[in-house]
């Protein structure tokens, strides 16, 4: 299969995001993942996430620098007073658009009034950079750990590619075509809610989780569900 950057200049000027300013991999291929494998867990821990867990698109942006993309959570619906991030998750790819691992930057921040605000993690005030090991270089869930007690109940979990395309990872959206709410973009010195038009539309749930353990137990939750869940807020 060959991946193709697609390039589309659009004449719509109310759209938030142009195709052109991204390049893409995907759109319902055979090759796509299948859905992730479950993941042990005891009653303390918690998968939280917004993604159906099959890929729709990889996607990076010609210019990865200022440009941020993030999930919102609310642990306070899972009966919690806080809860402690254990562990950042994110689907991307390895051998797309580049055969190898370039890193990103990612933070943790605040989520007010239906917006998100500033920054929470890392403490210090500038963003923590990963990239992953070498190795697998096809489409995978990739987490590294955090280890740190969120004041907020409220918080987006973000990424920026921080590099530019070729040499860059990418970000992934799932392939529901229905947007749950939850997914944010920071671009121009401001959030919104996360829309790329053209090539990747309808698709706008980022594959971001996290892991969490939480400060309270989880009253009404049945066992059953705990380990991987839909973090619902109101």
């Amino acid at each position: 299969m060959k991946y193709l950057a697609f390039i589309a200049a659009l004449a719509v000027m109310t759209t938030p995001v142009w195709a052109a300013d991204v390049a893409v991999d995907g759109g319902g291929s055979s090759r796509a993942p299948a859905f992730a494998a479950p993941v042990p867990n005891d009653q303390s821990t918690l998968e939280l996430l917004w993604d159906s867990g099959k890929r729709g698109w990889s996607i990076a942006w010609y210019t990865g620098a200022d440009t941020w993309v993030g999930n919102a959570f609310d642990v306070s619906t899972l009966k919690t007073s806080y809860a402690k991030i254990l562990k950042y998750k994110y689907y991307t790819r390895g051998a797309w658009p580049n055969e190898g691992w370039d890193g990103m930057r990612f933070a943790f921040y605040s989520f007010k009034g239906g917006v998100p605000g500033s920054m929470l993690w890392p403490t210090g005030g500038s963003p923590y950079f990963f990239k992953p090991s070498a190795g697998i270089q096809a489409h995978i869930w990739v987490e590294f750990n955090i280890d740190w007690t969120c004041p907020s109940v409220k918080f987006v979990a973000a990424q920026e590619q921080f590099y530019n395309y070729p040499i860059c990872d990418p970000f992934s959206v799932d392939n529901n075509t229905t947007f749950v709410g939850h997914s944010w973009l920071y671009q121009e010195g401001s959030w919104k809610p996360y829309q790329i038009d053209g090539v990747t539309a309808p698709y706008r749930n980022l594959m971001i989780r996290i892991w969490v353990e939480t400060g309270q137990e989880f009253h009404g939750v049945a066992p059953s569900s705990i380990g991987r869940v839909k973090a619902l807020y109101y």
